[in-house]
């Protein structure tokens, strides 16, 4: 899993609310058993006409957006079934962040071993950085991962964020990862143990 500390980048945004996972990953890329490609499946009925082309409407296809990092999504973002390739799909896009008011508990739990940050701001914030991409696209926001803070031209607020989580992220490891970090301390108690 790769490290999160800082992120600087542009924000897409998408002020729809309620978006549940099969919107961002429809049921028939499920039979996918790895991450692979699962980028390009993201937003899909969204993002692409039923022949494959891309809807210029759709905001992943607006050229201003390209490259950029972190999701502006609306409330209750990833609400529905409990299915991980959501977060697969996120993170195969290049997304390492996504901002809300609000994210579904298995969507973020999901997030988060896939090392993809859930940011949550208050409403008004919320508001602020809509706001602020409205008027100016190519505006940038700094994510601190250890300070909690999201940072934006005209203000700075702290998100929350379980210790656990943030030190896996801190140092890009899952679960397991974690636990292999104490390997020589279980070996050392195995072997007073005996």
């Amino acid at each position: 899993m790769p490290q999160f500390t800082t992120l600087t980048s542009r924000l897409v945004p998408l002020p729809v609310d309620n978006i549940d996972t099969d919107q961002i990953i429809p049921a028939r890329y499920l039979k996918a058993t790895d991450k692979n490609g699962m980028g390009e499946a993201l937003f899909a009925d969204w993002r692409y006409h039923p022949d494959g082309s891309p809807r210029p409407e759709f905001v992943l296809n607006d050229a201003r957006y390209r490259g950029a990092q972190i999701l502006l999504a609306g409330d209750n973002f990833g609400c529905g079934s409990s299915r991980e390739h959501a977060a697969w799909a996120l993170t195969g896009y290049g997304f390492r962040a996504v901002v809300s008011t609000s994210f579904a508990d298995i969507f973020r739990n999901n997030a988060l071993k896939n090392g993809l940050l859930p940011v949550i701001v208050d409403a008004q914030t919320h508001a602020s950085l809509f706001a602020l991409v409205a008027e100016t696209p190519t505006a940038e926001v700094t994510i601190d991962l250890a300070s909690r803070t999201l940072s934006y031209p005209g203000g700075s607020v702290t998100f929350p964020i379980d210790p656990f989580n943030k030190t896996c992220l801190l140092n890009g490891v899952d679960e397991l990862g974690y636990l292999l970090g104490f390997e020589k301390e279980i070996a050392a108690y195995e072997t007073a143990q005996r």
